[in-house]
């Protein structure tokens, strides 16, 4: 993968609607964020990757059942009804989503200075998984001149007015080393952006 310098990156970075996690086209806070965390989530005991630069972590309250969120959540083919960014989905197998499960869903980039008009392929397998508790998948996300490399964790707390639903990940390569603040960012717009929808399309269903 070739590496773009200089502005080139920053531009490129600044172009792409989401790295990995899904960037609307207006974005606000999710509800309640925590900016900074002590320790990391886990699901199964694994966290994100303690090594990457980029990283982000953020949590917002849904007043909706439980398992109204984690079906939401765990239905990956059906993410581009509720989700804006996310062109196609697909499973990669079948049955209901677990340990080993894969899947294959595009957003695109707009042209810019580092590269031309592309989508992004970003394939997530899931490593652990605990039913109405908690995720984490790893993968690749690839597009013309870009290949980022994710991890993704998520809980889910049912409270007295809904399900507490935290999340962080952690993104690591050359295009988003190279400017770190940019690409952190656009980790955090695109996670704020992801919980707001899932929030909203949730607390739709009741």
């Amino acid at each position: 993968m070739t590496v773009t310098r200089g502005t080139g990156i920053r531009a490129a970075l600044r172009a792409l609607p989401l790295v990995v996690g899904l960037l609307s086209a207006a974005v606000a806070p999710a509800g309640a964020v925590s900016p900074g965390p002590v320790t990391s989530l886990t699901c199964e005991g694994k966290g994100v990757d303690p090594h990457a630069q980029v990283r982000y972590r953020t949590e917002t309250l849904i007043h909706a059942p439980l398992r109204t969120v984690w079906r939401l959540q765990t239905d990956v083919e059906r993410r581009p009804s509720w989700q804006p960014s996310v062109m196609t989905a697909e499973r990669l197998g079948h049955g209901r989503l677990r340990a080993g499960s894969a899947f294959r869903w595009t957003t695109p980039v707009p042209p810019n200075p580092a590269t031309p008009a592309t989508e992004l392929e970003i394939t997530s397998t899931v490593g652990q998984l605990r039913h109405h508790s908690c995720l984490r998948w790893t993968g690749p996300a690839v597009g013309e001149g870009l290949r980022i490399d994710g991890v993704h964790v998520w809980t889910f707390t049912a409270t007295g007015d809904g399900v507490r639903v935290r999340t962080e990940e952690t993104h690591s390569g050359a295009q988003v080393d190279a400017d770190v603040p940019t690409a952190s960012e656009l980790l955090r717009a695109s996670l704020e952006a992801w919980l707001r929808d899932l929030r909203t399309a949730a607390e739709a269903r009741g």
